[in-house]
């Protein structure tokens, strides 16, 4: 437990209240996306699916979770930070960076190389959070065919127009 909270893999319980926090902190980024994709949640089997995989990972406190991080593996050896949500009220306290910290846990049957991300350059706290994270921006001529799916499925929900980034984080 630090701060009150503790890193724990999401077990089937934790599942239902993780839409609630998608929607809670896709507040705080009103500004930078368009309204659709912010009222957007991430369907129950994704959630199901990631859970059984391994690839889910909860900050949990008091009767339940107050963060989450998703994780997807693009490639072997590539994984892709997905999602990654915390309560704003719980924000900024290091439970981001423990949810961060878990990434690698889930590529247990691969050599983990690198983990990308895509993210909104604007917003004060969250493209600085990932540059602390050792995280670096990488250009179009970087992205593998699968981040360059990951980008393609974002534009077609009107994300990329929206000052959107890849990060790559290197686990050699």
């Amino acid at each position: 437990m630090s701060h009150g909270y503790t890193i724990l893999p999401a077990e089937r319980e934790h599942l239902a209240a993780l839409p609630r926090i998608e929607l809670v902190a896709a507040r705080l980024l009103a500004p930078y996306a368009p309204r659709h994709v912010l009222d957007e949640t991430t369907d129950e089997e994704t959630f199901r699916q990631a859970q059984r995989q391994g690839k889910l990972w909860i900050a949990a406190a008091g009767d339940g979770p107050i963060g989450f991080a998703l994780v997807e593996m693009l490639a072997d050896g590539h994984s892709h930070l997905e999602e990654m949500d915390v309560l704003p009220c719980r924000a900024r306290r290091g439970v981001e960076t423990a949810l961060h910290a878990k990434v690698p846990e889930c590529s247990r049957h691969s050599r983990h190389i690198e983990t990308t991300l895509t993210t909104f350059r604007a917003p004060p706290w969250n493209m600085p959070f990932y540059l602390r994270a050792r995280f670096e921006e990488i250009g179009p001529e970087e992205w593998s065919a699968e981040v360059k799916g990951v980008v393609a499925a974002e534009a077609s929900r009107g994300l990329w127009n929206q000052g959107r980034c890849v990060m790559r984080y290197s686990h050699r």
